[in-house]
């Protein structure tokens, strides 16, 4: 991101003049921050799939470190900003799909499954921060399969699961639509493709967490 320079950035958004880089971008990564809160104060409650509380807080903290990350990277953007970028979107990716491994395999959920892969982004996203974001593609790849293989093997956590796959495909092909060079890009507009990625990315959290670490329901 071209931070300060009044340019285009990778996202499409005007990025500058300010130390807020790109505007539209940093403010909503608060999307993240409010979901992760909402669901820190809603933890103990034990929804319909039986979701335990651990790792609805485990989201939650997730939720919150990945929208003070963003902050960091579209904000003031500093040369370390993939060091807190990263790592926590790449648990969080981990975390989805070791979630979904555990519950389709009935064996229990290891916190380590998802805290190594953060761990090891962080070094990559300090060494090599193209290689952290192509870990992050992979990961992605792997949390949305096995997000749609639970749905097919687990009917009861379909109302979450299916609608947080659409609103995750949805922001994904309006960030994507948005990107310079592609039809949507409006590097002037107040409205922003990857703002709005943001918000439907926090929401889809929110509507995801109740599976999560749900083994009950079959």
């Amino acid at each position: 991101m071209l931070s300060l320079t009044g340019e285009v950035s990778m996202q499409c958004e005007v990025a500058g003049g300010t130390a807020w880089g790109e505007p539209a971008s940093t403010v909503t990564s608060l999307a993240f921050v409010i979901a992760g809160i909402a669901l820190w104060l809603t933890r103990g409650r034990r929804p319909d799939g039986g979701a335990r509380p651990g790792v609805q807080a485990a989201v939650a903290v997730l939720a919150v470190l990945i929208g003070l990350g963003s902050v960091v990277q579209h904000g003031p953007s500093p040369w370390w900003n993939p060091v807190v970028h990263d790592p926590p979107l790449m648990a969080l990716l981990a975390l989805v799909a070791a979630d979904g491994v555990a519950d389709l395999t009935q064996r229990r959920l290891r916190a380590w499954w998802w805290l190594v892969p953060g761990a090891v982004c962080a070094v990559l996203a300090f060494w090599r921060p193209g290689w952290s974001a192509a870990a992050q593609g992979v990961a992605a790849a792997a949390a949305v399969g096995i997000t749609l293989l639970r749905a097919w093997r687990r009917p009861a956590l379909r109302r979450h699961l299916l609608p947080g796959l659409v609103l995750l495909g949805l922001g994904g092909a309006i960030g994507t639509m948005t990107r310079p060079g592609w039809p949507w890009c409006a590097p002037d507009s107040w409205l922003q493709g990857h703002a709005v990625w943001h918000v439907l990315a926090a929401v889809t959290i929110v509507v995801l967490a109740p599976a999560l670490g749900a083994r009950s329901l079959r």
